[in-house]
């Protein structure tokens, strides 16, 4: 019975350490979600565009070797533009939200006047 004790005693224990340690690792959770919610679209995005360059080099005769360094190059220069792209999404569209925000503010105080109209 005693050896039954020690036994659950120190299951209990080293899940409570377990716990402890990657407890302090449950903030990476949600970027963890989210790295994964946006990077394999990316990726296959990046897979649809340089699978049929990289079938052309291949039918072109082109080494495999020197067709995968030229279909990485392309990989990487489109993961470059797609990064710069959200890069510039990122300070464009707070912008565009304060600017609309600002314009709707300011145009809903005035009613629009029927004005003339002139036939």
């Amino acid at each position: 019975m005693w050896v039954l004790l020690q036994s659950l005693l120190a299951k209990w224990a080293f899940f409570k350490i377990l716990l402890k340690s990657l407890g302090s690792l449950a903030w990476l959770i949600p970027i963890a979600f989210i790295l994964k919610f946006v990077g394999l679209p990316v990726l296959l995005v990046l897979a649809v565009l340089a699978l049929p360059i990289l079938v052309v080099l291949a039918i072109v005769g082109l080494p495999i070797m020197f067709a995968v360094a030229v279909g990485a190059l392309l990989l990487v220069g489109l993961f470059a533009l797609l990064s710069f792209g959200i890069a510039v999404l990122k300070i464009a569209i707070p912008i565009f939200i304060v600017y609309w925000l600002l314009k709707w503010v300011f145009r809903n105080g005035k009613k629009a006047d029927p004005g003339t109209a002139t036939e």
